[in-house]
């Protein structure tokens, strides 16, 4: 098995496309090509996670934080970037990250975090857009048939709980080939007119090239029409944060201690308490100050995340709780999350669990 293999995985589940722009995600150590003999999974690629992996005979780090997110001008180990970089090329030992593009996974960070509080009825908290795309193409009547099934094979056509959606139209096409066309209905120089469906599918940016690549073996034509717009259309199971209920309802001060135990908090800090139930909860893994008013909007009676500075906290007015768990801990149960989905893949291979703790944070 080699490197590629395991990211393609990875992919399923954390697209690329799906990382914001600000962010280094993928292979940044490596290469694909290069045979696993095991795989470590981190929250960070630190040097002693690097020597971990060295013990432990896994070649592949596979961290949620890049190691590597602005450019290295120098390695000459003067930062403990450079020096785990140096360290992993000397060992032969490839990093990759997978950050904000499991932030923006419905069954990432953050749905990690409903799990383990228990919630349900879960939906994302800031759906994307600017991920969906329409390809429209126009195929003779009695391809299209083909030409849609290929299409639906790299997933186009999905929305929501529905597959394999499409919207089709008949008429009439015209074109006529030069002296270099080859055309496989009608004859070059002479204008054809043929019978024609018009097809129209959506599709999730990250398919495209997949999506091209089926159209173009699949469609009988010599050149291939077709066309390729983004729509403002939000996806609703791409984005950050998640928002989902409770079993039951429960007061705020019954509330917090239980968020400290599921998540071994040795503390919280929070906006006021407010007189009220807790029962819709509002969650973001790491960085989360920029989702308060997504919170609010979304009802949640509480909004767990990070980082949150001073006067963010007021930003809560009384509509809500603001609850900063800390950056390691929302993000914590991460390392978890890779190792059951990659031991479900490759049943038959070392998927180790980091034992490393990275939180560069300590509490008295």
């Amino acid at each position: 098995m080699k490197i590629k293999d395991v990211t393609n995985h990875l992919e399923e589940l954390a697209p690329l496309k799906y990382a914001e722009d600000f962010d280094n995600v993928g292979l940044l150590v490596g290469n694909y090509n290069t045979k696993v003999t095991g795989v470590l999974i981190t929250l960070d690629a630190l040097e002693s996670v690097v020597d971990e992996a060295i013990t432990k005979k896994c070649n592949l780090i596979v961290s949620f934080h890049p190691i590597i997110f602005s450019g290295l001008k120098k390695l000459n180990g003067n930062n403990y970037v450079e020096r785990v970089v140096l360290k992993a090329i000397k060992n032969d030992i490839a990093i990759y990250a997978i950050h904000t593009a499991l932030d923006n996974s419905c069954k990432g960070v953050s749905a990690k975090m409903t799990e383990v509080l228990g919630l349900t009825n879960t939906k994302v908290l800031i759906p994307k857009q600017g991920f969906i795309k329409k390809l429209t193409t126009y195929v003779p009547k009695k391809d299209a048939e083909k030409v849609r099934t290929e299409l639906f094979k790299v997933g186009a056509g999905a929305i929501g709980n529905y597959n394999n959606c499409s919207f089709n139209m008949n008429g009439v096409g015209t074109y006529k080939g030069n002296e270099n066309s080859d055309p496989v209905l009608g004859e070059k120089g002479e204008l054809h007119k043929e019978n024609e469906t018009f097809i129209s599918v959506i599709f999730e940016k990250h398919l495209e090239s997949n999506l091209l690549d089926a159209l173009i073996k699949a469609h009988p034509y010599e050149e291939v029409a077709y066309d390729i717009v983004t729509t403002d259309n939000t996806h609703q199971h791409i984005g950050m944060g998640m928002v989902g209920e409770l079993p039951a309802a429960m007061t705020v001060q019954n509330f917090l201690p239980f968020l400290k135990e599921k998540f071994n908090l040795k503390c919280i800090r929070h906006s006021a308490l407010l007189n009220k139930p807790i029962k819709k909860v509002a969650v973001l893994g790491g960085s989360g100050s920029f989702a308060i008013e997504a919170a609010k909007s979304s009802g949640a009676d509480i909004y767990i995340s990070a980082d949150f500075k001073y006067h963010e906290f007021y930003k809560a007015e009384n509509q809500l709780v603001l609850a900063d768990i800390g950056h390691y801990e929302s993000e914590q149960f991460t390392k978890n999350l890779l190792v059951d989905y990659l031991t479900k893949k490759f049943r038959n291979f070392a998927i180790v669990l980091s034992e490393k703790n990275t939180n560069p944070i300590n509490y008295l």
